[in-house]
């Protein structure tokens, strides 16, 4: 199983792909780290990075995409931006599931990586969306179930 891990960070879309197989993790390359959204406000940004989004998804064959999920209120809420992106994901024919980044570092902590994250050949800013693709594949393979 192919998994886009998703970190929404103001009007960028930080990605990881992860794949687990044959009992064992796989980072592929992918031609592109992130997307950034400009002008949000326009009709026409939000079309081209959901086609942008759709053909990456589509040409590296993932199964699910998962987004670290923000706050919707207070002083640490995620920008307009950001939840206009995490809508044009949804709309994909994927399954999209949200994950809180406490839930992550649950995961993380119950079953941490056996690699340096350094050693993956992932740039440190798609830390996060690695570690929500990570923490996904181990709540599937250890049939951990939780509601979030």
């Amino acid at each position: 199983m192919r998994v886009c891990g998703v970190e929404l960070k103001g009007g960028e879309a930080i990605i990881c792909l992860l794949s687990y197989e044959g009992e064992t993790f796989n980072v592929p390359d992918c031609r592109q780290q992130s997307f950034v959204i400009s002008h949000s406000e326009s009709t026409e940004s939000i079309r081209d990075f959901h086609f942008a989004f759709s053909k990456l998804m589509e040409d590296y064959k993932v199964d699910k995409v998962v987004i670290v999920s923000r706050e919707q209120k207070g002083k640490l809420a995620g920008s307009a931006t950001s939840f206009k992106a995490e809508a044009a994901i949804q709309l994909l024919e994927l399954p999209v599931i949200l994950m809180s980044p406490v839930t992550v570092k649950e995961r993380l902590k119950r079953n941490p990586p056996l690699v340096d994250f350094e050693g993956l050949g992932l740039k440190r800013f798609q830390n996060l969306a690695f570690d929500a693709a990570y923490a996904y594949h181990n709540q599937h393979i250890f049939n951990v179930w939780d509601s979030e």
